[in-house]
């Protein structure tokens, strides 16, 4: 989210000169809501390596059917003054996929953005369209590190949880960072709760800074997968000249099957 005052961008630049670095975001997205208690002991019957394996081929099967999939994105972006909106960017789209995977927007609905002080960046689609639906694929678990967390009941399903980290950051690439909850019979993820990074985008010529709301996202459990379903942000973010409170929702709905397969074997 980079931030601007009246119709002009504050650079990065200004920020870092005014303050040698911008202050970090104070998180209040909800992650506890709907867990119970933690139990950090081992699981049993199962070795962690071998659910970390299991979730990567359970969540290459989510991906894979997800693309032959159509649905609804609905996404709300508000400011706040105090308890008050006093700003919102609103957005619906149809999503749907190529032959090869390619994701495609028709943009059904929009209206003009009032924001108050931010501006929305290519780093908050993605945000929307990458890491509030994230999936922990085979192909992307040998990038991070996973901590075993424990195993707790989260609404109506038993779930392991875990703390995931990128191993490395490479240069032009953003990640995932926080908790994921994974079913414990399907071995996919229902739940995850953190933010993309880095956080710190290097300083360009007329480039705003850009800091990263914290966000709780959910799936929804369809045609025998889980599938991203709803996201929801509560974060004030810390600029050097003012904070801003931002509220954020984003749904998935109305998925429809356009394939012959749900899944590809």
């Amino acid at each position: 989210m980079a931030m601007r005052r009246g119709t002009e961008f504050v650079l990065a630049a200004t920020l870092i000169l005014v303050c040698g670095m911008r202050t970090s975001v104070q998180a209040q997205t909800d992650c506890a809501e709907g867990n119970g208690v933690l139990d950090t002991a081992p699981p049993k019957g199962m070795m962690v390596d071998e659910i970390i394996k299991r979730l990567g081929e359970e969540e290459t099967k989510v991906k894979q059917a997800r693309e032959h999939y159509t649905f609804t994105q609905d996404v709300l972006v508000q400011t706040l003054n105090d308890k008050a909106v006093d700003g919102q960017f609103h957005e619906i789209a149809t999503v749907s996929y190529g032959d090869k995977g390619k994701r495609m927007e028709h943009v059904t609905f929009a209206e003009q953005s009032t924001l108050r002080g931010v501006q929305l960046t290519q780093e908050d689609m993605d945000d929307i369209h990458i890491f509030m639906s994230f999936l922990m694929t085979s192909e992307e678990i040998p990038q991070y590190k996973f901590n075993y967390s424990g195993q707790q009941h989260v609404d109506d399903l038993d779930t392991y949880v875990f703390h995931v980290d990128p191993k490395n950051e490479e240069k032009n690439r953003r990640y995932f960072q926080g908790r994921i909850w994974v079913d414990n019979r399907d071995f996919q993820i229902v739940k995850l709760c953190g933010k993309s990074v880095p956080d710190v985008i290097h300083v360009k010529k007329n480039r705003p800074i850009d800091i990263r709301p914290s966000f709780v996202s959910y799936r929804q459990f369809i045609d025998g997968l889980w599938f991203p379903a709803y996201a929801r942000v509560d974060d004030t973010l810390h600029f050097q000249v003012q904070a801003i409170h931002l509220r954020e929702i984003v749904k998935f709905t109305s998925y429809k099957r356009v394939g012959a397969a749900t899944a590809k074997q």
